[in-house]
C-alpha cells in the first residue's frame, strides 16, 4: 500500500490496528487522563482560577446600585473626565462597571482588607484585565460577576479591556489604587 495511492479495500476501518499505532493512542489516551485529573487539582491547589459568583442583572438596576456606591464613598475625582474615585470601607459590596470606552469609577481599597467586586458591562462584551497581577474576567452585558477580593500588595493597578469592544478598545483603561 502507498501513501500516494488510494487504499485498495475502501472499508480501511476494518484492518488490523498496527502495534505501533496502538501505542501512540494508548499514549495519547493515557496523556488526555492525567491533564483531565489535573484540571481539578490545578483549580484546588494552584489557586490560579478566581471563584465568582454570577448573576442576571440589567444595567438599570447595576447603575443604581454603582452610582448609590459612588455617592457614599467618592473621595475625590481624577482625569480631565472628572471620574469619581471611590474609597468604600473593608466588607463593602464594591461595583465598577465596563462600557464603552471606560472602567467606571476608580476604586481605591485597603491592603489586606476584603471586598466584593461586582463588574458587569453595559453594552458589549468586554474584559476585566487587572495589571500587572494578571488576573483576567470576560465581563458580559446582562451577567453581574462577583469576585472576592483581598488586595496583598500597595500601589496603582491598571485595568486594560483585553476583549476587543470596538474602535476605541485601545483606550479603554481604568486604575485601581491599594493603600
Amino acid at each position: 500500500m502507498s501513501a500516494i495511492l488510494p487504499p485498495s479495500e475502501r472499508l480501511w476501518w476494518k484492518h488490523p490496528l498496527d502495534r505501533l499505532e496502538a501505542v501512540w493512542i494508548g499514549i495519547a489516551f493515557v496523556w488526555c487522563m492525567v491533564m483531565f485529573f489535573m484540571m481539578v487539582f490545578w483549580h484546588i491547589y494552584g489557586k490560579q482560577n478566581l471563584s465568582t459568583e454570577t448573576y442576571k442583572t440589567t444595567p438599570d438596576k447595576f447603575s443604581a446600585a454603582t452610582q448609590a456606591m459612588v455617592d457614599k464613598y467618592t473621595v475625590r475625582t481624577e482625569t480631565e473626565q472628572n471620574i469619581p474615585v471611590v474609597a468604600p470601607p473593608e466588607g463593602t459590596d464594591v461595583y465598577m462597571i465596563a462600557r464603552l470606552w471606560n472602567f467606571w469609577p476608580i476604586l481605591e481599597l485597603e491592603k489586606g482588607k476584603t471586598y466584593k467586586l461586582h463588574l458587569t458591562s453595559m453594552d458589549y462584551n468586554h474584559g476585566f484585565s487587572l495589571q500587572p497581577t494578571n488576573i483576567n474576567i470576560q465581563v458580559v452585558p446582562g451577567y453581574e460577576h462577583v469576585i472576592k477580593v483581598t488586595p496583598n500588595e500597595s500601589g496603582t493597578f491598571a485595568i486594560v479591556c483585553n476583549e476587543y469592544c470596538g474602535i476605541g478598545h485601545h483606550e479603554m483603561v481604568g486604575r485601581m489604587y491599594v493603600k
